[in-house]
């Protein structure tokens, strides 16, 4: 599904102009965006948990030369399901 295909879905389940619900939807994905952004876990009950976890800093290889090179620390944003979607999938 892609973010065409869930405004469309939106619109034709509330009964919204396609812009309307493609408003509805990048304020859904902004919130996350801007709540994840300031290091705060978003919980959606039923769904799951959005929130920034950090990669520690390590060891990697350039391919090219094959040059030992450190990757520095870096944060990641991370999605855990919850029960209700795992469930679904069964």
């Amino acid at each position: 599904m892609t973010k065409a295909d869930m405004v469309a879905a939106v619109a034709d389940k509330l009964d919204l102009s396609k812009k309307q619900a493609e408003i509805a939807v990048d304020t859904v994905f902004n919130t996350i965006m801007e709540g994840i952004k300031t290091n705060d876990k978003v919980v959606i009950s039923g769904f799951g948990t959005f929130e920034v976890r950090t990669r520690a800093a390590r060891t990697g290889r350039n391919p090219r030369t094959g040059e030992d090179i450190t990757i520095p620390e870096q944060k990641t944003p991370a999605f855990k399901a919850g029960k209700v979607l795992k469930d679904c999938v069964k």
